[in-house]
């Protein structure tokens, strides 16, 4: 079950368009370990064991290709840890280039979640009114990568099937990737202008026309939307109050943990962690009813006996 997919469009918005803006913005490091940690919890929650390990073993390469290409080019710090033709490694680059890491995987993550919940039709229902054309071109750009991979992995499982690829020749497998590729750019035209056909059809755009919708407001939708508005409101607060400065360049700053700074960072780590908490949720109602009803089921098998 994914909990988060069960709230109105708007509040699943808010949440990720916050969380994302919060990574990216604020570069202290315990504010980008706990939007790492919260991101790739959630989605192990949203995927299978086997895919989520793909995954991950593909972004730590990309996780460590940033972190070592950051000090090799980049130079600043004043703890010089060795020379490297004649340039400078430094603790501080190697630092700043492991949270740079952490946050575009953390953000890479929470758009692979958003991607799981914000469907196109969420989208269009969100934005079909006020932006028509731009929800319609960025519905189908969203749709567009997982579409084209399912159909190339149809095309080269027939032509592997008609026997294509039965000669073990480089040029052969060139010519016939390059034959796949042609016809995947014309599907993906042909697609594009059948689907913009079918949606001028229909009225889409037009004023005056109306839309039917599954997506109701619901009592959950807000306090999740005040608790979302509540939480970020606090974080800005003591961002605005720079109370998560943090400076890489020259010196790394010390972080000191006090009564006060824990409370700030647990603040943030509820914000984090708040669609992998609806999930954990989630699961124990399910299992506690699943339990519910095998006890009930076998006391009426028993009382029946």
């Amino acid at each position: 079950m994914k909990s988060m997919a069960n709230f109105h469009p708007f509040v699943l918005f808010m949440y990720y368009s916050a969380i994302i803006c919060v990574t990216m913005f604020m570069m202290h490091p315990i504010i980008l370990a706990f939007s790492f940690v919260g991101s790739l919890t959630l989605f192990a929650f949203l995927i299978p064991f086997r895919q989520l390990m793909k995954d991950v073993g593909f972004y730590l390469f990309f996780f460590l290709l940033i972190a070592i290409t950051n000090p090799i080019f980049v130079h600043k710090g004043e703890t010089i840890l060795f020379f490297l033709n004649d340039n400078p490694v430094t603790f501080e680059a190697i630092i700043y280039g492991i949270f740079i890491s952490t946050m575009l995987v953390a953000v890479i993550f929470w758009s692979k979640s958003y991607n799981l919940f914000m469907t196109s039709d969420k989208f269009i229902y969100l934005f079909g009114k006020t932006l028509p054309k731009l929800s319609l071109v960025l519905s189908m750009a969203l749709r567009f990568i997982p579409l084209f991979i399912h159909q190339i992995r149809k095309v080269h499982q027939t032509q592997k099937t008609l026997g294509l690829y039965t000669s073990t020749s480089i040029t052969d497998r060139l010519v016939s990737g390059i034959r796949i590729f042609n016809s995947m750019i014309m599907w993906s035209l042909e697609n594009a202008m059948l689907q913009a056909d079918g949606m001028k059809a229909k009225g889409y755009g037009l004023k005056g026309r109306t839309n039917f919708s599954l997506f109701r407001w619901h009592v959950k939708d807000s306090v999740m939307l005040i608790l979302i508005i509540l939480l970020l409101g606090i974080l800005l607060f003591l961002h605005g109050m720079n109370h998560f400065t943090f400076n890489y360049y020259p010196a790394l700053t010390k972080i000191t943990l006090s009564w006060e700074s824990s409370c700030q960072f647990f603040i943030v780590l509820v914000f984090m962690m708040l669609p992998t908490l609806m999930e954990i949720k989630e699961n124990l109602h399910w299992k506690y009813l699943k339990l519910k009803m095998s006890h009930s089921s076998i006391q009426n098998s028993m009382n029946q006996f």
